[in-house]
């Protein structure tokens, strides 16, 4: 447990975590002192003095919160006078030259300038000359696109580059007036991470180029959930909004805070994700090439499943692990050999040191628990002989050529259970719609061993059915998460002691040795 000193605030005694700046430490026990160019990941700047506070008996007795660490007996004062006086001013000076157009702005609801006006100035302006005029819609490059109007000149996005990524394509550049954010000449945003500067951002002056004037924040959902794009399960919101008479559509995704996994950051590919749950669905059953209503395609699967001589379960490394363990289930049930094998999901050489994986699966490490060989000479053996093969939500075409896989068919039956078009769907005998991850709930391990779970962020006006859903109608005798996680925590050792329901946000690790001890 962290040690704990015990200070005064505005004359109350508070306990706050020992070497904690007065900013986070007030801020863990409720009580917020403003800033703007702080942010815990890029440390103490310092620059926008938005943070000053009174250290009463002090030398000095004016301090910046940003970098100022509690103290046993400390006495800070933030509702004193002078304190208020120095709040207006700074409100004051950052709002001179910025453009009062906030019913334009994307930053509008999220907008750190919006609230602190409203809850630490509230002044009607004083200036009576126009205001310094500065660049906007700027291509900073990487999608991401700036207004030099709006900046606050915080530096979050310049330490960001610097400090984070490490590529340092952003400076500021001139002083006083003339001051501007920008790139250095003939060097645009050019990493992977590029577009977190616009969460960064406490204003509206970064602003992301696939996002801008698509939705208020106010009309945004903003549900937690864990990105699919990797193994590395980034915690993130799924921003989504159901507009009158129109279904529920995902806007963006936005790094949610898990210190565990991601910290406050995540990949642009990831983000852009979020366009596989939005385009390209399977909405209607297929059988035999055409359309068919869910009950026909449902019978289709029973029966081909009760003609097959052998039958081959294929399970998608992006299946929760409730959703796996049901498939398993199945296809013990129908006496089916199991697979997962996905070899087209990763990219070798394509991940680096940060957050970005090579394999492009959410949940391969669940393969390790269930016993789940995902290895190609395992599927090749299981394929032997087989007439019909069972893919659940596995688009087989990332991992075999178009040849090998017409080859693979000729002679076997495919029947895919997925949640979007592929061109496996495409040539499947019955396709069956499912849920995908946003419109459903499941538990993940990622490729740290770190367990963690996501609930239903979407719904749409007409819900798919869940892949276990699916898997009971066909035959499976599981129903739902909630008797899929019962019979984990009894088959799989490490879960044991594991209540799969009320996995905390931060998620919980799976030790190597643990992880070795695979199902029964």
């Amino acid at each position: 447990m962290a040690e704990k000193v015990k200070l005064f605030v505005n004359g109350q005694e508070v306990e706050v975590e020992a070497g904690k700046n007065l900013i986070d430490a007030f801020g863990a026990i409720g009580i917020e002192i403003p800033h703007l160019c702080y942010h815990p990941a890029l440390g103490a700047d310092g620059n926008c003095r938005m943070c000053l506070v009174g250290i009463e008996d002090g030398r000095p007795p004016l301090v910046p919160a940003c970098k100022t660490k509690v103290a046993e007996g400390m006495k800070v004062q933030l509702d004193a006078e002078k304190i208020k006086k120095i709040q207006r001013d700074i409100m004051e000076l950052e709002l001179i030259n910025h453009p009062i157009d906030c019913p334009i702005c994307d930053q509008a609801g999220e907008c750190k300038l919006q609230d602190y006006y409203m809850k630490y100035d509230g002044q009607p302006s004083r200036m009576t000359v126009k205001p310094v005029l500065k660049a906007k819609k700027m291509d900073f490059g990487c999608g991401v696109v700036h207004d030099q109007e709006r900046c606050v000149l915080c530096a979050r996005c310049v330490r960001f580059t610097r400090l984070i990524t490490k590529t340092g394509e952003l400076g500021i550049v001139n002083r006083t007036d003339a001051a501007r954010v920008n790139i250095f000449p003939g060097r645009p945003l050019n990493n992977r991470y590029a577009l977190n500067v616009v969460d960064l951002c406490p204003v509206g002056a970064m602003t992301s180029r696939d996002f801008r004037f698509k939705q208020r924040a106010w009309f945004l959902t903003k549900s937690p959930s864990i990105c699919h794009g990797c193994s590395k399960g980034c915690n993130i919101f799924i921003d989504h909004n159901r507009e009158k008479y129109k279904d529920d559509v995902i806007y963006r995704y936005r790094p949610r805070l898990n210190e565990k996994v991601n910290g406050y950051f995540m990949c642009d590919e990831g983000r852009m994700t979020y366009k596989l749950e939005n385009d390209n669905r399977l909405g209607t059953p297929r059988v035999n090439g055409r359309e068919a209503g869910f009950d026909e395609a449902i019978e289709s699967v029973r029966r081909a499943v009760s003609e097959a001589k052998k039958a081959v379960v294929l399970i998608s490394p992006n299946a929760s692990l409730e959703q796996m363990f049901a498939a398993q289930q199945f296809a013990a049930a129908i006496n089916a050999p199991v697979s997962g094998y996905s070899d087209g999901y990763v990219k070798a050489g394509d991940g680096d040191d940060f957050l970005i994986k090579d394999d492009k699966s959410a949940n391969r490490a669940s393969f390790a628990l269930l016993g789940i060989d995902d290895s190609k000479t395992a599927f090749e053996a299981a394929l032997n002989g087989a007439d019909l093969l069972l893919s659940f939500d596995n688009d087989l075409s990332r991992s075999l050529s178009g040849d090998a896989l017409t080859q693979l068919l000729a002679d076997t039956k495919l029947i895919m259970v997925a949640s979007s078009q592929t061109d496996c769907v495409a040539k499947a005998a019955v396709a069956v719609p499912v849920a995908s991850y946003s419109e459903d709930a499941g538990s993940l391990v990622n490729c740290d061993g770190r367990l963690q779970s996501y609930e239903v962020a979407v719904v749409k006006n007409q819900p798919a059915k869940s892949l276990i859903e699916v898997l009971h109608l066909c035959g499976g005798e599981i129903k739902s998460n909630q008797e899929a996680r019962a019979g984990l925590q009894a088959a799989v050792a490490v879960l044991k002691d594991i209540d799969l329901e009320q996995i905390p946000a931060e998620g919980i690790a799976l030790t190597e040795s643990e992880v070795a001890h695979v199902a029964a």
